[in-house]
């Protein structure tokens, strides 16, 4: 019999959670909820593989790596049947596609509720992934709160985001939440090295990632594609008193850019205190030049960054609340 493998770094608690499951004991529907670049999407097509993989166990948890339905995970441009993914916006769309399994690169709600009225491939079990889930109109969150309603036999569908808060109330009280912490230092390295980094580009990434493999690999992304080479700029732009010229702020990287902004601030506090080491350590020299920002402006402004987190979490413009962290940031000068 082959050796099992499940190959995800960190996520300990829900490799925990899992392990302690037969597949009968599964639930229709989990959350993945954490911050961004933490792994969930990663963990949600390994947890999909193992479900499906035809070789023999006794839990949920493992794959071969060497039989068929795995074969199809391991190519690349090749889908697995029985396993559906859509990252982001879902939209509901056409009323009128054919019903056949679906190839196209754009899934939607009435695309996957289509597709998962069939059969299995394989005959047992399905997974649906919905990665970074949001929706496009009212109609596809209903489209998919109908399926969790009235699942089909043996479909798992997971879904993954980083801001649950955006999620209609109904469709999370029937998902299982899983939670996903940041990654250790040592973890972000070990995946890190693994996409193929030097040792000084992981060093950076470690320093700059704060637990984070989207965040870290966006700091080593050449300066003109990196979000965060922009939002760095516009940060001290808005610092000089002066007003940016573009917004970065979309639904997309709303929650990120926030996290490189609150990064800064917190640099920018301890600028002046020699002991602490920065965490954007590359951006160091130009920190330091700032006016000391200590007491209770520096209480306040991380308090107004809180708020705009939570702003972030709901429905509420992404390019308001950039103006509302532009704004405090400038009134903390």
């Amino acid at each position: 019999m082959s050796e099992l493998r499940f190959d995800v770094v960190g996520a300990e608690g829900p490799k925990r959670y899992f392990a302690l499951l037969m597949k009968e004991q599964l639930a229709h529907g989990y959350c993945f909820t954490g911050p961004a670049g933490v792994g969930k999407k990663t963990f949600a097509r390994r947890l999909a593989q193992s479900l499906l993989c035809l070789a023999p166990k006794d839990g949920v948890l493992g794959y071969d790596g060497d039989c068929s339905s795995c074969a199809l995970f391991a190519r690349e441009h090749t889908r697995h049947p029985d396993f559906l993914e859509h990252v982001g916006a879902l939209r509901i769309g056409d009323a009128d596609s054919p019903l056949g399994f679906h190839e196209s690169e754009e899934l939607s709600a009435r695309d996957l509720i289509r597709q998962l009225s069939l059969q299995s491939y394989s005959g047992g079990m399905r997974v649906l992934l919905l990665g970074d889930a949001d929706f496009a109109t009212h109609e596809a969150a209903n489209a998919l709160l109908k399926l969790l309603e009235e699942p089909p036999s043996g479909l798992v569908i997971v879904v993954t985001t980083a801001t649950p808060g955006r999620l209609l109330d109904t469709i999370r009280s029937r998902l299982i939440d899983v939670r996903f912490p940041l990654l250790s230092k040592d973890e972000l390295a070990e995946i890190l090295k693994g996409l193929g980094y030097g040792a000084k580009a992981v060093k950076l990434g470690v320093s700059v990632g704060g637990g984070s493999v989207r965040r870290a690999v966006a700091a080593l992304a050449p300066e003109d594609e990196s979000l965060r080479a922009v939002v760095i700029e516009w940060f001290f732009t808005v610092v000089a008193g002066k007003l940016p010229q573009e917004s970065w702020a979309t639904r997309e990287s709303l929650g990120e850019g926030l996290e490189i902004v609150k990064m800064l601030v917190r640099d920018w506090i301890v600028a002046n205190l020699d002991s602490n080491p920065l965490l954007c350590a590359d951006q160091e020299s130009r920190l330091r030049k700032l006016p000391a920002l200590k007491g209770d402006a520096a209480a306040a402004l991380l308090t107004k960054l809180d708020v705009a987190a939570r702003l972030a979490r709901t429905n509420v413009l992404p390019n308001f609340v950039a103006d509302f962290v532009r704004m405090n940031l400038t009134s903390s000068r």
